[in-house]
This record gives structure tokens, sequence and C-alpha cells, in this order.
């Protein structure tokens, strides 16, 4: 099989469209795997409905360099071509002085050459700079082709691509225009996911559009020959194994306020021996299982729906009072706090809403409040459902979440704020909510952890 990453040379260079068009593009005829550098739930969520195959993460700063290669390696079973979407610039990462956290650390990890999207809006010569200081930074990367975004026109192209492929012999294979047609719909934590703007009339519209600028201007052929031939994945033991004894239920909550999931979750929970129960906190009534998970999403969008489900949230509130393992990430943490308030000005609104929510942990959720991104570094304790371990992982929000004084918080963090104080992981009963998102196969341990405690009943 063949493999190829596809990086920017900083934010908004354009790296997701046409990545996401690239894979479109190369799935007419291939059976194409993707993969998103960093810890990112919306950009995978369309890499996966254009290549009808689970999009992957990849994270240096969360993950080992085995567990990066396990990953890759599961994931490009059965697949012709692997295609890896950056994160940010080729070297943001985590830290200045390391690559830990980057799209490079990703590329050296897997030996993957690597094309660059070049922002080329006001500058020609200047491009071959970018690249010349690109290629040049970390001899351990190569630069094998170079897409320019946001061209003017003809002359624009000729001048910038010449200028790149005399002073850095790297070939310009692609030249896209500036035109409001590339533009995916954003919101306050990026992009739309791809599950909640699919039911909306013209979102496929977008993406086909942005394939179709994309193909009329990325040469495809001469992007396939700059792929490095790898060898096919071995049929060898992995994490993602299914158990064929599975012996427990774990509800998981699967809707448009709840989607924010890594797919190795739902190749890890059956190979732990758990079988996978999908419900919507909106639409459904609790199903019975042994265990329930909560993932992230955007439920501050979905209030009134989750308010009128009532008979979930009762239902919520009862399980984590009995005793059985709850665990609740971000959006899920909001939705187990009492109420979700939405403040004055959010979205336009003239004054504040109050809604209520399940009322699990004793305080409230506001929005907007400080923008959070971060990656986190902590350790858990122990009596709490996911076990003593140290992780780590990364918060996302825009919300704030105020719990009673006298609650308890699993989580001690050296890196991130969490919920207050770097504490998170909050905790009642065998109930843990946390701003804290966990990748399912960099914290295998405290995921074993929770599938003990289902097992366990009370």
């Amino acid at each position: 099989m063949k493999a190829l990453l596809i990086t920017g040379d900083r934010s908004g260079s354009g790296k997701t469209s046409i990545t996401l068009a690239l894979a479109a593009l190369l799935s007419k005829n291939n059976c194409v795997q993707t993969f998103k550098v960093g810890m990112d739930y919306i950009d995978p969520s369309y890499l996966a409905a254009v290549s009808g195959r689970p999009c992957r993460n990849l994270d240096s700063f969360t993950m080992s360099d085995h567990q990066i290669r396990q990953i890759f390696d599961y994931g490009c079973r059965g697949a012709d071509i692997a295609l890896v979407e950056g994160v940010r610039g080729l070297f943001e990462g985590a830290e200045a002085l390391t690559d830990v956290g980057s799209t490079a650390s990703i590329a050296k990890t897997l030996s993957l050459p690597v094309v660059l999207v070049v922002s080329a809006q006001s500058i020609t010569r200047s491009a071959a700079a970018i690249v010349s200081g690109f290629a040049a930074f970390d001899p351990g990367i190569t630069i094998a082709g170079v897409i320019l975004n946001n061209v003017k026109g003809g002359s624009h192209t000729k001048k910038a691509s010449t200028a790149i492929e005399h002073y850095c012999n790297v070939p310009v294979i692609g030249a896209i225009p500036r035109m409001e047609g590339m533009h995916l719909t954003m919101r306050h934590l990026g992009l739309v996911p791809y599950r909640e703007g699919s039911a909306h009339g013209d979102f496929d519209a977008r993406i086909a559009a942005i394939t179709d600028i994309v193909g009329n201007y990325v040469d495809l052929d001469r992007l396939q020959s700059l792929m490095k031939d790898i060898k096919s994945p071995s049929v060898k033991k992995t994490p993602f194994d299914k158990n064929p004894s599975r012996d427990v239920r774990v509800g998981v909550a699967l809707d448009e306020a709840f989607n924010f999931y890594y797919a190795d979750l739902f190749d890890i929970l059956p190979a732990l021996g758990a079988d996978v129960v999908p419900f919507s906190p909106i639409h459904d009534r609790l199903p019975e299982t042994d265990g329930y998970i909560f993932g992230g999403g955007y439920p501050e969008l979905f209030v009134q729906g989750l308010e009128s489900n009532e008979s979930m949230r009762e239902a919520v509130r009862d399980v984590s009072r009995n005793g059985l393992p709850v665990y609740a990430e971000c959006g899920g943490l909001m939705y187990l706090t009492e109420r979700m308030t939405l403040k004055k000005g959010w979205q336009g609104s003239e004054r504040t809403f109050s809604f209520e929510m399940c009322g699990v942990f004793c305080g409230e959720t506001q929005m907007p409040a400080q923008r959070v991104v971060s990656y986190v570094k902590g350790t858990s304790s122990a009596g709490c459902p996911m076990g003593p371990a140290s992780f780590r992982g990364h918060e996302f929000h825009y919300s704030d979440v105020t719990l009673d004084p006298s609650t308890r918080y699993a989580y001690r963090l050296s890196r991130g704020i969490g919920i207050r104080d770097n504490l998170d992981g909050a905790v009642t009963n065998r109930t843990l909510g946390s701003y804290t998102h966990l990748h399912p196969v960099a914290s295998l341990g405290m995921m074993k952890n929770f599938i003990e405690n289902c097992r366990k009943k009370n």
C-alpha cells in the first residue's frame, strides 16, 4: 500500500479542505484509510464520511511511538492508501524546543513523505523561502511536494511555482485559487461536526463543490507518485482484537449533542469484552446496561431537547445514585450538572436562559466562558471508575462548570486547567465527570478499569 501526509505551513492554510477533497477523490478508485494528527474529533468526522472508513487519530503528546504504530497498522488493514492530515503548521506542537505533539513527529515516527500546503496569498518568490525554510528546519522530514492555496491567477501561480521548483527542487503539484467555495462552516470550537451538518441540505453539496475545485487544480497522478510504498500491516495481536466472550454492555450516548468520540473507542470496548449500546439522550429512553459513557459534543446547542427528555435525565440520575459506573467527558460532564445557563449575548440572545440537566453533580454549567484548548497531564486516584493511573489527554471547551465546594475530585493535573484549580474528574458514587478527554489507546489501562467496574455491578 501507499502512504502520504498532508500538512500546512500554518493554521488557516486550507489544509483541512484540501485533505478532505483529496480523500474523496482518491476514494473513488481506492480504499483510503485516513488519519488525523492531534486530539480532534471534528476533522475526522469529515474524513470518515468521504472515505467510508473510520478516521483514526495519531498524537505524539498522548501516545507512545509504539501506540502510534499500532493504531496506524490496525487502521491500514485492508486499505490501498493511507492519507494523514496534519494539525496546524507542520512544526507546531506542545513545546517550543521539541516536536512533541506536532505533525512533524508523526511524519518521522511513520517515515512518511510530506506534501506542504502553502497559503500563497500576496506572495510569489517568498513562497520559495517558506518551503526552503520548512525543508531545512528538520532533516528528518521529507517535503515531497507543495500545493499552493489562495493564488490569484495564472501569473501568480507561475511565479510562485517557478521559484519553489528552482530554489527548493520540490514539485508544485497544485495551485488552488482564492474562492469562497473552499471554506467549511465554522463555530466557536472549530468546524461544525459532519454528523450535525449533514442533516442540513447544502452541507454535502459544499463538500462536493470543494472536491470538484481541488480535483480541477491538483494533479492527482503526481500526488500519488509522491506516496511512499509501505508494507501491508502484518496480522498480529493488537489492543483492538475483539474479545469473543463479551459479558458486559456499555451504553454510549451518541446523537447530535454527543458525538465527540475517537474511532478507536468502538474497537477497544469490544476488545475488552463489552458490547456497545448506542443511545440518544435527546430522543430515547435510557437502555439497561452495566455502565454508561457520555462523550463530548455541543450539548449547549441542543439544551431544549435535552431538557425536554425528562425521563432520560431522571434515569441517568438514578443509575448514578444506584452505583452503576458512569464516565462523562466535557459535554457529558455539562449534561450531568444540575443546569446549563446560556448567558446574555450567547449567540445574540438578549437575556439569560437556564435549562434543567441531570443533576448528578451539584452545580451548574455556564456559557460562554473562557475558551480553553490545551494538552493535559495528570494522575487519577483509586476509588474512581477509571482507577489509579498517570494520563495524558486534551481539554477544549467554551464553558465553565462550577460545582459544590464539597465535590471530590479524582484527577490532579500537572498541566491543564480542569474543572477548577488544576482539579478535574469530579466523582460521586461510581460516576466520574471531567473536562479532560482521554484517548482509549493512550489510556487503555483506565478503560480496562472502567470495564472491570462495569462487571462488578455494585
